[in-house]
């Protein structure tokens, strides 16, 4: 009989654990957070109730797991989006694009609904982990103010508010495919947050420095 190997192994379990992720973002999605139990994720990705407790012990650590999951991936894609621009001002307009984008498809309860079914514990892990967020932004705006894109002011703030709008605007749960209403409005939000934090722009739309 054929052994398996220590990589297969572990690539089966990360695969197992993948599935688990996935079949606990699309329930939340169609079904939300209320009465969703172990067994219906572990029916969703088609492997059984036991194997899900392997990974996690309930429903609160797997809500965790998938929150860390869709952060980290998030941050990552952002950060490599982030590097191709130099200009403070169009980096705030990618943060903003890209927020909005994930907060409108995201499957995840919003903030304080999170902190209703999370104990304190588990609900400070994410929000450490979702701070990571607000760092990036308050170095966007920092550059800006320091590259004189941008006036000067609390930068920490400032990040608050430009969440604060993000959170109120975002259209979550919009449908597959283009929507050209709903790229209007983000067109609409990058812009209305550039100006609010103060970016000025020339005829043709591109950022000027404030001094000019």
């Amino acid at each position: 009989m054929p052994r398996i190997s220590a990589a297969n192994n572990a690539a089966q379990r990360a695969e197992t654990q993948r599935r688990i992720l996935t079949a606990f973002g699309e329930l939340l999605f169609t079904h939300g957070l209320p009465g969703l139990t172990m067994t219906d994720v572990a029916r969703h990705a088609g492997i059984g109730r036991t194997a899900v407790y392997n990974y996690y012990a309930d429903i609160e650590e797997l809500l965790i797991a998938y929150a860390l999951d869709e952060t980290e991936r998030f941050l990552l894609d952002l950060r490599e989006s982030l590097a191709s621009l130099e200009n403070p001002v169009e980096r705030l307009a990618v943060y903003v694009r890209a927020q909005v984008e994930d907060l409108s498809r995201r499957h995840l309860p919003p903030g304080p609904a999170m902190g209703a079914v999370l104990s304190p514990a588990s609900f400070a892990k994410l929000a450490d982990h979702v701070g990571e967020l607000s760092v990036l932004l308050q170095g966007i705006l920092r550059d800006g103010m320091a590259q004189g894109y941008l006036p000067q002011t609390d930068i920490a703030q400032l990040a608050q508010l430009i969440h604060g709008t993000l959170s109120s605007s975002a259209a979550r749960g919009g449908g597959a495919g283009p929507d050209p209403a709903a790229e209007a409005r983000v067109a609409r939000t990058v812009r209305f947050i550039q100006l609010g934090a103060g970016a000025r722009f020339d005829d043709a739309g591109a950022p000027v420095p404030l001094s000019t």
